[in-house]
């Protein structure tokens, strides 16, 4: 019997398999399901043979502009099916897509170029002034050249050879402070990414996906490409449209369905505005940290379909916790979640020392669908980057059963009198009331304490008062993570992410601008 070869690797082309490419599994995909519709996007249906022919198009194109394996290309776009055909486009070339935030200003858009130095721009007309394309690299215009540009070049499959660590897509964090960050993800972890929707989600691979939020962040962006690989349908929509996501889940079997902090209280009337009756939905989620409890309850009943209790970000994708569901009909208060099986993670403090149950510590992970790093930005990967491990950034608690409860974010704490006080536990807690529809809590200046804790609350109605609010509060937290004040404002008031997430900090300078409370 022939000894075992303990010492072996696998060959650089077994690693190197095309298979190992998203571009190279979507042509595949095509292959298999040339009829099937790959994309809708208003009244255009896209089948997977001619989607597979036009960005076959666009590679001969992006190589002929000199566009090599590990090169840039700049997309900025609202979401629309000629965003997909880019991204898959480069994606067979080894280029990498970088996605650019059209809600930028002028500096962030200069930040980005110069930090990637794209050899192509693509855009769609509006954004031509902001790009400043008369001093940038070649550019292609979506409304201008693109349609001439798909019909000029073969549709013949391309071959490029490449690794699965080349990066596919850089996809932009949006910091408390400074500029944003640029996170890129490799073909592998966004492979792992589409395996982990497809087996801790039980998504069907003939499943349609409703891309509505920004393509040029992650869950859209890495929803669509699975199920792209899968042989699903993605219905694109322009951004939060209610009238249309409901028809399309009228008349399409949507597996997951994506809802937002920000925009659930409105989906809700909508829903029962138009009777709708959905057809069968696995499940609906994201964030459900920010969401008032009433509405989940709410949500979940009207659907039919319990909401995701999960915890990623654009460097982790759907881990470190992808595993767990909150019931339908449920309001809990305890949201605690499951670890996924697709990561290692540890709880740590600030000397990178495992800390007990129940005590607050940094999630540090590492896994498959890992980023591969922040593009030029050496002192932020230095950070991250500890000891074979990522640190989140993100504060949670472990229980005896090893499940994982949100805390707060590292860098936002409010520090009161030689006490921490994380923002989150008190707003949990008072989104618990159901006629709290949104509450954040910032830190503000403190001549006795250094720094107290300030609620900002979007009330359902006017029937909520302090009082009713620190009542709420007292037994269930210290005293002295009591807010100090309390602002009642209205949901338009909170500045907020691509995603929805409302932006912390300038809740904060707000703070400057009102001035004393009387």
């Amino acid at each position: 019997m022939p000894k075992s070869n303990k010492s072996y690797k696998p060959s650089s082309s077994v690693l190197n398999s095309s298979l190992t490419s998203i571009g190279k599994l979507f042509s595949e995909t095509a292959k298999r399901n040339p009829e099937k519709i790959a994309i809708i996007y208003g009244t255009k249906e896209i089948s997977y043979n001619e989607l597979n022919n036009r960005v076959n198009s666009l590679t001969h194109f992006l190589a002929d502009q000199n566009v090599t394996r590990g090169d840039c290309v700049a997309l900025l776009s609202r979401n629309c099916d000629n965003f997909i055909e880019v991204e898959l486009a480069a994606a067979k070339i080894g280029a990498i897509c970088v996605n650019f935030n059209w809600r930028w200003t002028q500096p962030e858009v200069t930040h980005c170029l110069n930090l990637t130095y794209p050899k192509l721009i693509i855009s769609s007309k509006e954004y031509e002034e902001i790009l400043n394309l008369s001093k940038q690299p070649p550019h292609l215009i979506f409304e201008k050249n693109y349609g001439k540009i798909i019909n000029s070049y073969p549709e013949d499959e391309p071959n490029y050879a490449l690794d699965p660590e080349d990066g596919l897509v850089i996809i932009f964090t949006s910091g408390t402070t400074g500029m944003p960050k640029g996170a890129l993800i490799s073909h592998r972890a966004m492979i792992a990414r589409a395996l982990i929707f497809s087996s801790e989600y039980a998504v069907p691979k003939d499943d349609t996906f409703i891309a509505w939020t920004p393509l040029f962040h992650m869950g859209s962006n890495d929803f669509s490409l699975a199920t792209l690989i899968r042989g699903g349908t993605v219905v694109v929509i322009d951004g939060y449209q209610p009238e249309e996501i409901i028809q399309v889940i009228e008349n399409r079997r949507v597996h997951y369905l994506t809802v937002i902090p920000g925009m659930i209280e409105d989906f809700i009337h909508k829903l029962k505005e138009n009777n709708c009756k959905p057809k069968p939905i696995g499940m609906i989620g994201a964030m459900a940290d920010l969401v008032p409890r009433s509405m989940l309850k709410e949500i979940t009943e009207l659907l039919n379909a319990p909401y995701l209790n999960t915890f990623g970000s654009t460097e982790t994708g759907n881990p470190p916790a992808s595993a767990g569901f909150i019931p339908i009909g449920s309001a809990p208060e305890n949201l605690a979640k499951k670890q996924s099986a697709f990561c290692e993670i540890r709880l740590v403090d600030q000397y990178d020392e495992e800390v007990s149950d129940g005590q607050p510590g940094e999630l540090a992970i590492r896994g498959p669908s890992l980023f591969s790093g922040y593009w030029g930005n050496e002192e932020a990967n230095k950070e991250a980057f500890r000891n074979g491990w990522f640190h989140m950034g993100d504060v949670f608690k472990r229980d005896k059963m090893g499940l994982i409860n949100f805390v707060d974010r590292v860098k936002y704490m409010i520090k009161s009198g030689g006490e921490n006080i994380y923002p989150a536990e008190i707003e949990q807690y008072i989104l618990t009331d159901q006629r709290v529809s949104e509450v954040v809590v910032v830190r503000k200046k403190d001549s006795k304490w250094g720094e107290v804790p300030v609620a900002f609350i979007s009330a359902v109605s006017n029937k909520l008062s302090e009082e009713d609010v620190l009542g709420m509060l007292k037994g269930k937290i210290a005293s002295y993570k009591l807010p100090k004040e309390i602002h009642f404002v209205d949901p338009s008031f909170f500045p907020r992410t691509g995603t929805g997430k409302v932006q912390r900090h300038l809740v904060e300078k707000s703070l400057t601008r009102m001035g004393p409370k009387s």
